[in-house]
């Protein structure tokens, strides 16, 4: 059977990504973004989905991405909260360190709990839910402190949500990708995982009805934080 999706910033890495996984196995799935540009691209590429512009942190935005949702399909099966920012900040140095962090905890937490609550009140039994957070959840990087607080913040959101939706069989996903070749990590030399991959992980930990979905050396991160927390926390910190 079909499922329905919804992706936010679904034009492009992860998203993107997995809105494409999901259309090779015959989803219906629904994009939103704030780029015009992305999403007549994405649209050009894959005109019977829905792409939507919108900023997810905008209440208005968000209603009318549900709405839009439920004119064109009915019905939401799964909501995958991907839309999220990368922010360095040393708070050591930089005299204006927390420039737009209000825009940076919005766009990578507040959106995620809103949009979710506001799906819950439409569909309360959705097949799944899904938040991208990241390995930096469960190690904050020395180079970007409130990316690191804000994903925890995320990853702990899940963690409640999920045990609260048990009863009615809703999945709740958490996916920590490591670092992904895409545009947020382009500055960055060292290894990088295909967005592709991170989205065969992540529908292959869906089916399974996995908590979390850990593509590549993310798969290995607990059981290292549990037996060489020390090591690993230095290590990854400074990534």
């Amino acid at each position: 059977m079909k499922q329905v999706v919804l992706i936010t910033g679904g034009t492009m890495g992860i998203g993107l990504a997995l809105a494409e996984a999901f259309l090779a196995k015959g989803d219906e799935v629904a994009v939103c973004g704030r780029s015009a540009a992305a999403l007549e691209s994405f649209t050009h590429l894959h005109p019977n989905a829905l792409a939507v512009q919108a900023d997810v942190t905008k209440p208005e935005d968000r209603a009318t991405v549900l709405e839009k949702v439920t004119e064109r399909f009915g019905r939401l099966d799964i909501l995958i909260n991907n839309a999220g920012t990368f922010v360095e900040r040393d708070l050591a140095g930089e005299p204006d360190s927390t420039h737009e962090l209000e825009q940076e905890v919005a766009v990578n937490l507040t959106a995620p709990i809103q949009l979710t609550a506001a799906a819950l009140k439409r569909w309360p039994a959705m097949a799944a839910i899904v938040f991208v957070t990241s390995g930096f959840a469960l190690v904050s990087p020395t180079r970007a402190p409130t990316y690191g607080a804000v994903k925890a913040g995320l990853h702990g959101f899940a963690e409640g949500l999920r045990r609260q939706l048990a009863p009615r069989g809703t999945h709740v996903l958490e996916l920590l990708p490591p670092t992904v070749d895409t545009a947020m990590n382009a500055a960055y030399a060292g290894r990088k995982m295909p967005p592709a991959e991170v989205a065969r992980v992540t529908l292959r930990a869906l089916a399974r009805r996995q908590p979390m979905a850990l593509p590549g050396a993310s798969r290995l991160l607990p059981m290292l934080l549990r037996i060489a927390p020390h090591t690993i926390k230095q290590m990854v910190a400074n990534m």
